[in-house]
């Protein structure tokens, strides 16, 4: 905070609060927020009917402050501001608490919390690499599972075959499912495909990328993320062909994303080589995104990116070719940089693997 000129930090819902003290507010209409100056000890502002689920905070030295129904939480915080004149407000924060803030703090300057907060989520420590670790091996045995043939695909809604594997990830251990996206045929054109009602059939390949949090005993969740493509019958061999530019645009790029190398150098790695390929205008999203305890964080591997990677960084890289009309193509795992350079998460086969159903 003294680095980036923030006085005080203001958290309420939004990632930031469990990473730091393990709780987690509910999106209500009653303000949670956790007030953390620079030199006092932190004040967590929560309703009280909500103090019951809060069991880390004490033990990580916050102070509770629990209001009644009877109370206005915002002159609370207000009050634990005091005089601080530069406010990091977190960026998941209600629009409406935000703007009584400043009705009732004139003068302030606000700024983004993420501007202290995202830099130090962004390297994990060993017991965050060990829990995404472990939701990596999980999802990868969901993935295993799809590519064995364990999940009916033939004659199946995409929406059918999202909700099993979203069953599956919570059966193996994830406490909550962010997203299974099921994509056929010309559906997989499309990298944020809506699983619905369409029904796949043989012939065609099937994009799955699916993703949840993994629970640990400090509160926070560390989440997965994984996409795997299988084709139902014989593929084409234009699309094998894809494919293989593909698989070796999400090898090279893994291999260059080690500590010192910018996110953007390797979004150049992955998007060089789909390029020198034919297929650059194909590939139409960045090369990947930081993950921990939200699916989506810093550092972003894209082409804007050109901070340095260091040691215990974690991302996705997963390339995507997508053909409209026709057909698309994504390879994802997660990537942690070591000393000893990048160290893939996800060990799911990387093979467009063929099913008969």
């Amino acid at each position: 905070m003294v680095d980036r000129g923030v006085d005080v930090l203001l958290l309420s819902v939004g990632p930031d609060l469990p990473w730091l003290i393990g709780y987690e507010a509910m999106p209500l209409e009653r303000l949670t927020m956790l007030v953390v100056p620079r030199d006092d000890p932190p004040t967590l502002v929560i309703p009280r009917l909500e103090l019951p689920r809060v069991t880390t905070a004490e033990a990580a030295g916050v102070v509770l402050r629990a209001w009644d129904e009877t109370e206005d939480p915002v002159d609370i915080v207000v009050e634990r501001v005091g005089a601080a004149r530069v406010l990091g407000v977190g960026d998941h924060t209600w629009a409406r608490f935000v703007v009584e803030l400043l009705r009732r703090l004139p003068g302030r300057t606000l700024r983004s919390a993420s501007e202290v907060t995202a830099p130090l989520r962004a390297r994990k420590d060993a017991a965050e690499i060990a829990a995404l670790t472990e939701a990596a091996a999980a999802a990868d045995r969901v993935a295993a599972a799809l590519q064995g043939g364990e999940i009916p695909l033939v004659g199946r809604t995409e929406a059918e075959v999202s909700a099993e594997l979203s069953r599956r990830l919570l059966a193996e251990g994830h406490s909550r499912v962010n997203f299974a996206i099921v994509a056929a045929g010309a559906h997989a054109a499309s990298p944020h495909h809506e699983p619905g009602g369409r029904v796949i059939t043989p012939g065609e390949v099937v994009l799955c990328d699916f993703g949840g949090r993994w629970p640990t005993d400090q509160g926070a969740a560390y989440c997965s993320d994984i996409t795997r493509c299988v084709h139902v019958g014989d593929p084409p061999a234009e699309l094998v062909e894809t494919y293989a530019v593909l698989r070796e645009a999400q090898e090279t790029a893994v291999e260059a994303a080690v500590a010192g190398t910018t996110g953007a150098e390797v979004d150049a790695v992955a998007r060089g080589r789909i390029a020198a390929a034919g297929l650059g205008e194909h590939f139409v999203h960045r090369t990947g995104h930081g993950i921990g305890v939200e699916e989506h964080e810093e550092p972003y591997i894209v082409a804007t990116n050109h901070e340095p990677l260091e040691v215990g960084h974690a991302f996705s890289v997963e390339p995507g070719i997508y053909l409209p009309g026709r057909w698309g193509l994504r390879l994802e795992d997660i990537v942690v940089v070591t000393d000893e350079g990048p160290r893939r998460l996800n060990r799911a086969d990387h093979e467009l693997v063929v099913l008969d159903r």
